[in-house]
């Protein structure tokens, strides 16, 4: 097993929620909620990148931020219509996703 972080991101509704990071090369791996009806714990993966979304209040803060890092910000910039910052580090845009959390994406620089 590699061991990595898994940030956890907290949305009003993992399915829109789930629908929004599909935009970005997300896709669902895998839903629990304990009975039906009650909030949603969900797991998307881009590759060997994995964010959890939960619905249940207090695992996590809203307008959290997190960076990740692509190997083509320019094509997350079309799809969303964003400029691409430049920055000394990377090539930069920043995305807020339908719960209010921050993502800053960046293709390194050389």
């Amino acid at each position: 097993m590699d061991e990595e972080v898994i940030p956890i991101l907290h949305v009003a509704d993992a399915a829109a929620a789930v629908a929004w990071y599909r935009r970005l090369g997300f896709g669902k791996e895998w839903e629990h909620r304990f009975e039906p009806g009650l909030p949603a714990f969900v797991e998307i993966a881009r590759g060997r990148v994995r964010l959890f979304l939960s619905e249940h209040s207090g695992d996590a803060r809203p307008d959290t931020l997190i960076y990740l890092r692509v190997r083509d910000v320019d094509a997350i910039a079309a799809e969303f219509a964003v400029p691409v910052e430049e920055a000394p580090w990377a090539r930069e845009v920043e995305l807020r996703d339908p719960d209010g959390n921050r993502l800053r994406i960046g293709t390194p620089v050389a």
